[in-house]
């Protein structure tokens, strides 16, 4: 699996709030540092929500494109890679392919499956669809993120390497339907809360549904602060 490309963002008004953010991603030439973090020079406007080392790297698959064109039609973010954040972009490997834990050399740096990504509604403004966020959750293209086990260069042309796998069975697509299909699936929950390495708040996630038998409100992740907020 070769990276086709590698994307960084600086900070830049976002919507008719101009919100600060680092979704605006742009290609890249050369080798970048990922550290810990993530890649150099890469930003992000919401650090409570967004980026840290859980969330160091996203990757989304290049081929989800063609059904988002099929979907919602032209858009000038469709035209090139980066219209979702992301700062690897490939084809060939998909949230199917897909697990946590997977850990893959990528250039001088080893990085690992850490959850999927939950869309929010930055990507309502990025697209000007107002339901951007929930289409992504509902299609299950999201897009997924990686921590870095070991920090080094990396550059668009390098080669994404598996080199362990920790949990085959829970793909990317197994997690986003016991999130968001099969809300309440008990057995699920109780065995997601028990991956030791997917991310903390995915795991916080599936306990506190196993707690309560209810699924949490989403709509201010999907909607912006102007959603109305349930009981």
């Amino acid at each position: 699996m070769i990276v086709d490309h590698l994307l960084v963002g600086s900070l830049a008004a976002l919507g008719p709030r101009a919100v600060p953010s680092g979704i605006d991603k742009r290609p890249v030439s050369g080798r970048v540092w990922l550290g810990r973090e993530g890649f150099a020079g890469d930003a992000q406007g919401d650090l409570k929500h967004h980026g840290g080392p859980e969330k160091a790297v996203h990757h989304y698959p290049f081929e989800h494109y063609a059904g988002w064109r099929d979907e919602i039609g032209t858009a000038a973010v469709l035209e090139g890679p980066g219209a979702f954040g992301e700062n690897l972009s490939t084809a060939g490997l998909t949230e199917a392919d897909v697990a946590v834990g997977d850990t893959f050399r990528l250039g001088g740096a080893l990085v690992q499956v850490s959850q999927g990504r939950r869309p929010c509604w930055k990507l309502n403004l990025r697209f000007g669809v107002p339901d951007m966020a929930l289409r992504v959750q509902r299609s299950g293209r999201t897009g997924w993120y990686y921590r870095v086990l070991e920090e080094g260069p990396v550059a668009a042309g390098d080669a994404l390497v598996l080199v362990d796998r920790r949990s085959p069975e829970w793909t990317l697509t197994r997690l986003w339907r016991v999130l968001y299909v099969d809300t309440l699936a008990i057995d699920q929950l109780r065995a997601m809360s028990e991956i030791a390495h997917l991310s903390e708040p995915w795991r916080q996630t599936a306990a506190k549904r196993l707690a309560s038998r209810q699924v949490e409100d989403w709509s201010r992740r999907l909607v912006g602060e102007e959603a109305p907020q349930r009981d």
